[in-house]
Formats: C-alpha cells, sequence, structure tokens
C-alpha cells in the first residue's frame, strides 16, 4: 500500500484503541505494562502517570519505548501496531490539563497534582501489522 494508504490505516487503529502495552528497558531487558493512549496527527501517543512510578524512572535512564495497540476480538486477522520511538516526560500544565480525565481523581489530587505527568511518545517507526499479505508495513518517521 502507498505510504499515504498506511498512513490513514495506522491512524484508523491508533482512533479505534486506547489500551495497549508500553515497554520501558530495565536493566537491559524489557518491562512491559497495559497503559491508556491518546494520539495527536503527528502519530505521537500520549498517557497520564505518576512521576514517582518505575515506568517514569525507566524514561529518565532510557527513553526507547516499544508501544504494542490494537488487536481485538478473537484475534485472528485483527490488525494491530508496533510502535518504536523515544519518550520524554512532559510536566506542562497545558498538557496536563488536555488529557485529564474524571476518573484520574483516583490516582490524583486533580489536574495540578505534581505527581500527575504525561508521557509523550514520538515513533521512530510503526509497523501495521496482520493485515493479511499486505503486512507488516512500516511507517517510517
Amino acid at each position: 500500500m502507498n505510504q499515504e494508504e498506511l498512513k490513514k490505516r495506522i491512524h484508523e487503529v491508533m482512533e479505534k484503541h486506547k489500551i495497549g502495552t508500553l515497554a520501558t528497558v530495565k536493566n537491559n531487558k524489557p518491562h512491559t505494562r497495559y497503559m491508556t493512549f491518546w494520539n495527536d496527527e503527528d502519530f505521537n501517543f500520549y498517557t497520564p502517570t505518576n512521576r514517582e512510578t518505575h515506568k517514569a524512572d525507566e524514561i529518565d535512564a532510557n527513553p526507547h519505548v516499544h508501544i504494542l495497540i490494537g488487536y481485538e476480538g478473537e484475534g485472528f486477522g485483527d490488525t494491530y501496531l508496533e510502535v518504536e520511538g523515544q519518550a520524554k516526560i512532559r510536566e506542562d500544565q497545558q498538557m496536563k490539563d488536555k488529557l485529564w480525565k474524571d476518573h484520574m481523581d483516583r490516582w490524583f489530587d486533580g489536574k495540578e497534582d505534581p505527581e500527575y505527568v504525561v508521557l509523550e511518545i514520538m515513533p521512530e517507526r510503526i509497523r501495521y501489522m496482520n493485515q493479511g499479505h499486505q503486512t507488516p508495513e512500516e511507517l517510517d518517521l
């Protein structure tokens, strides 16, 4: 498929699926956890977290991360994305306000809580997977 069609299909998966895994590196080994993701038009992923978590420490030490997102239902033929990128911790209030959801008050004392931060993941490569003989297809950013 051409690059524009690939970008469109990748965005469709990103918009449809909000829960995926985020893998960081600790002691040269992967450490994976489920996260909720939001995205923008530039293929960046955003996820809220607590500044005092292992993943925040791991990203401080090594910003290279991997995301798996998509794959629903029976799992046979479901498209998903493999995302390689770099993460950074965002503490600016504008970003925190944008991602704030009411259910997050279980973990934070509001949008201004200093422990509430946003992880921004900037993809370097996205692999569009499991769409028949056409995949995998790669988008290098």
